[in-house]
């Protein structure tokens, strides 16, 4: 190995100890101890890699099902309905980075079908020739159209989910009952719509929740002259919170604008909160296998004591006793680190593949569709995460060799050799 060759003597031995001879039991015993800590720092650090990875692929996954029904940012006019929304949008698409509006109501009710099967409803108002510009909900359809929501014709789309809870398909009807006061202006209004589609969004809460009829239907039932507001799409949505407040600046009028985030802002501070728990706690596993690298050093300069003592004699100084022990630890960490990236990010690469064939075996389903927003396992790999968490390892391990090495600087040659 001619390349150890031009190596300061502090890396050979460096390098040697951490290869540990097989000469003695004790000698075997620590490289055992050594192993251990290397095993446990990869095991630390792909275990983070891959549940962060996870996380992410949660977030990102949710937020694009949220916002292929949801806009990337909401615009009411303050005190009452939108009167004029077309001169609105026109304002607001102004702004470069505004693609498409589409104007909307929302409203709960109650809805039934056959008499003994009642579910509560989000019931939202769409223009269908609209409602395409600012949402994926029209290509999500998986029975019937929504170009049959004509107005005045009381038709109805429903959420697959909530389809299938009310035990209706497409032709068949069901009941609205309003949750304020309805048509007549005083008793819950009743009216009976007409199912002519079924969507699936791919999100649970929107696909057993939700339902559309035409704007004009909506703005009927609830004694409007005009939409509640406005649904924009932007050209990238991670700029949206920057957009929103842009036009905040530029549009006329008391106006009351929303981006996503602001949106579903408990959702998002939760994932966020719990990313970073996750991260301080599987950074823990690194810590106790950094632990474990203070004790096969502690031990590896117990069993040296002769070895530096002799170092010591022929001019090594106390700092190069402690380069060779540093260096030890170091390579141990990094090769353990080195050794959880390779292992954390081929399975966080490969999740879709991995978590359906354990599925398979063990014959349970990890996310179950009807509690879970997904019913599959996401992942998100971000090498950003990656270098943090490698480098939060390979810090751990050095931060774990000074205390060993500065004992084994400590060392006094007489006292070391005077039994041997």
């Amino acid at each position: 190995m001619s390349f150890t060759k031009n190596l300061p003597f502090e890396w050979l031995v460096g390098l040697r100890y951490t290869r540990a001879g097989k000469r003695s039991g004790r000698n075997s015993f620590i490289s055992f101890i050594s192993a251990i800590s290397m095993a446990g720092i990869g095991l630390g650090v792909a275990a983070l890699i891959i549940v962060l990875s996870v996380y992410n692929g949660f977030q990102k996954e949710v937020t694009a099902r949220m916002l292929s029904v949801l806009g990337h940012i909401e615009i009411y006019e303050m005190g009452g309905p939108m009167q004029d929304w077309r001169a609105t949008a026109a304002a607001a698409l102004r702004n470069p980075e505004v693609k498409a509006a589409a104007p909307f109501v929302e409203t709960q009710a109650l809805l039934a079908h056959g008499g003994d099967v009642l579910r509560p409803a989000i019931v939202r108002g769409i223009l269908p020739d609209e409602e395409p510009k600012v949402s994926d909900i029209v290509r999500q359809v998986k029975q019937g159209s929504f170009a049959d929501l004509k107005p005045g014709a009381f038709n109805i789309v429903l959420g697959i989910e909530l389809a299938r809870a009310l035990e209706v398909k497409v032709g068949g009807r069901v009941a609205m009952a309003m949750a304020e006061g309805g048509l007549s202006g005083s008793a819950p209004g009743m009216r009976t719509f007409t199912v002519v589609g079924i969507f699936e969004a791919g999100h649970n809460e929107f696909d057993s929740t939700l339902a559309y009829v035409h704007l004009e239907d909506g703005q009927q039932l609830l004694k409007m002259t005009g939409p509640f507001g406005l649904r924009l799409k932007v050209q990238d949505m991670q700029k949206a919170p920057e957009v929103a407040f842009q036009l905040k600046q530029t549009m006329p009028g008391e106006l009351l604008i929303r981006d996503w985030s602001k949106l579903n802002t408990n959702w998002f501070a939760a994932v966020q909160t719990q990313k970073h728990m996750m991260f301080v706690i599987l950074t823990l596993i690194i810590a106790v296998a950094a632990f474990n690298l203070v004790a096969t050093l502690v031990m590896t300069v117990t069993d040296k004591q002769a070895d530096i003592a002799i170092l010591r004699t022929l001019g090594a100084s106390p700092r190069s006793i402690m380069k060779v022990f540093m260096i030890q630890g170091a390579l141990v960490g990094i090769v353990g680190t080195a050794l959880g990236v390779a292992g954390g990010v081929l399975i966080a690469m490969n999740v879709d593949v991995i978590v359906p064939a354990i599925e398979s075996v063990l014959g349970v389903k990890f996310l179950a569709k009807d509690i879970y927003f997904i019913s599959a396992v996401p992942s998100d790999l971000r090498w950003p995460d990656v270098a943090a968490i490698g480098a939060t390892a390979v810090g751990l391990a050095f931060l774990a060799t000074i205390y060993p090495s500065w004992w084994a600087a400590r060392v006094k040659p007489a006292e070391a050799l005077r039994y041997e």
